[in-house]
């Protein structure tokens, strides 16, 4: 990527962080009375795993069928490329670029702040543009307008001091799988509504007339079925799918683990069971908040005999875009020139930690502009990304880098 960057006139940089380097560059030739673009990626990815579900190697790139196959080809270093591919198509920048590519996204970017806090002269900027978000069809473009945040915890529950046979002792000790059962369903009620005290005081209450714009976005129960091979579309009964989607905040069970699991059988009460926990937030929530709240919560409800012990895993914060901003309106205008449709803005259910910490310590706006599509399986097995979306991606990233020539 550096050398990259450095063949396309960019002075570029490995520099340090407490965990994974960032990739900084800098190209700033246009002058000062231009305005100066952020382009945030990330080169980092989820696991492979389960390999044996994969066609192709995951690490070694494939093209079948019109798309280009391989972990990181749609998030995020396909999409980021795109932003690489359209500065090479343009013989002088109209803009002022500089580049910011981490590698601990996936893991809640937990040393991005600080580089960030410790570099604020180096990456001022006047917007920020990052595509690790998607498109609803290869013809119908969107611009997320909201990131929801994420609280992501670990809890362990122990009962014992070693696996013990449940012939001899079962019904005289507490199981702690069973014990972390019974903790679960007391996370939410049958109307999926989240049971720690306090969890929805501070999320943001919507206007009816942004609920309307939002129900109009097309995704509602049969794209969440066919996306998702689910039977039934469950959650808040009081708001449609569209909200649930981005404008509410959740609680899922990631994992759980705990006892035998192998082939055949093994009779043992387990010493101890574990479980992950994601909780995506919403405007007005912070991570804080609901890490203190899950914390005490979970903390009550833990029994007598059982040593609970909990720990923080990652955290985001949830962000809200000034869509009124001349940024906005020339990504706008780029995707429209090049899709043939006005986009469509929506909410995004997922995280992308960048941008409340740009916000927050830079007060830095950031457009997300992406072109991944919803079937790409990010985070699966035979990750892929289309090439006609790369090729609009690159496309769409010359027409906003020309526009703003003038944007100040």
């Amino acid at each position: 990527m550096q050398k990259k960057l450095k063949s396309l006139d960019f002075e570029a940089k490995i520099l340090p962080t407490a965990g994974h380097p960032v990739v900084y560059a800098e190209n700033l030739e246009a002058g000062k009375n231009k305005p100066t673009i952020l382009i945030y990626g990330h080169y980092d990815v989820q696991s492979p795993d389960p390999l044996d579900e994969w066609t192709s190697d995951p690490f070694k790139p494939e093209i079948r069928s019109g798309n280009i196959y391989g972990r990181g080809t749609a998030d995020d270093k396909g999409q980021l490329y795109t932003w690489i591919a359209a500065i090479k198509e343009i013989d002088k920048l109209p803009v002022n670029i500089k580049f910011l590519i981490e590698g601990e996204e996936e893991i809640g970017s937990k040393n991005l702040d600080e580089f960030i806090e410790q570099n604020k002269s180096l990456l001022e900027a006047d917007i920020c543009v990052i595509s690790d978000s998607h498109c609803l069809t290869e013809t119908q473009p969107v611009i997320v307008y909201g990131l929801r945040g994420l609280a992501y915890a670990q809890i362990k529950i122990k009962t014992l001091g070693r696996d013990v046979h449940s012939g001899t002792y079962g019904g005289n000790v507490l199981n702690p799988a069973n014990v972390l059962a019974q903790i679960i369903t007391r996370f939410k009620d049958g109307n999926h509504h989240v049971l720690i005290p306090g969890f929805y005081d501070n999320v943001r209450k919507l206007s009816t007339k942004e609920i309307t714009d939002l129900e109009k976005f097309p995704f509602g129960e049969k794209q969440v079925l066919v996306e998702t091979a689910a039977e039934t579309v469950a959650g808040e009964k009081a708001f449609p799918v569209q909200v649930r989607a981005g404008a509410r905040p959740t609680l899922d069970v990631n994992g759980i683990w705990g006892g035998y699991a192998g082939e055949g059988p093994k009779t043992i009460i387990p010493a101890e069971a574990g479980a992950k926990i994601s909780m995506r937030l919403v405007p007005n929530q912070t991570s804080e908040e609901i890490f203190t709240k899950f914390e005490k919560y979970i903390k009550k409800i833990t029994p007598k005999g059982a040593e609970l012990v909990t720990e923080r895993l990652s955290e985001g914060e949830p962000i809200l875009m000034d869509t009124s901003s001349i940024y906005f309106k020339a990504a706008e205008k780029a995707y429209k020139k090049v899709f043939g449709k006005k986009p469509i803005y929506a909410l995004e259910g997922g995280s992308i930690p960048v941008t409340a910490t740009l916000k927050n310590i830079l007060n830095l706006d950031s457009v997300l502009m992406g072109y991944e599509l919803p079937d790409d399986g990010l985070h699966s097995p035979n990750e892929k990304f289309s090439l006609s979306m790369f090729k609009k991606g690159i496309a769409t990233n010359i027409e906003f880098l020309k526009s703003l020539d003038k944007a100040r």
